[in-house]
């Protein structure tokens, strides 16, 4: 078993009106990392600050990627350069709340050289990273994979 922290920390600061509040924060991560948070522009927040949507598809796309290494390197099929576009949608769920239904994760992979890797290899090595990112296994988000091969 493993735990992972993480320390926010918020003031209200210079405030207006009781009932309006800023919504910018600090994050600080148990490795000494820190981010500075806030919540969506569309939200009253900064939009030079990390959001939690934001950070919710970035955390299920370096999952991602962190087990589809570890399985490639593992099949001896190493990984030279890897890049992913993800993209999260925000919408309300069948219980009629907002959430992140869904994250694309569009993974576009470079193997080393001299490595050759089919279409369907592919595919199953996403499919195996898919259900081995402990991440993407702990949410009720629908998350997809649309992978592909860098020049």
């Amino acid at each position: 078993m493993s735990e992972f922290v993480a320390k926010l920390l918020w003031e209200r600061g210079a405030a207006g009106p009781l009932d309006d509040h800023s919504r910018d924060h600090t994050l600080i991560y148990g490795s000494g990392q820190q981010a500075l948070g806030s919540a969506a522009p569309e939200y009253k927040g900064a939009a030079d600050r990390l959001n939690p949507e934001e950070a919710f598809v970035g955390a299920l796309s370096a999952c991602h990627m962190l087990t589809f290494l570890a399985i490639a390197a593992n099949k001896k099929t190493p990984v030279e350069r890897y890049e992913d576009a993800a993209t999260g949608i925000l919408a309300k769920n069948a219980e009629g709340r907002l959430a992140v239904t869904e994250v694309v994760l569009r993974p576009m992979v470079r193997f080393v050289p001299g490595v050759e890797v089919s279409p369907e290899q592919l595919d199953k090595l996403h499919a195996a990273a898919h259900r081995g990112c402990f991440i993407a296994q702990s949410v009720r988000t629908a998350v997809r994979v649309e992978a592909g091969l860098l020049p």
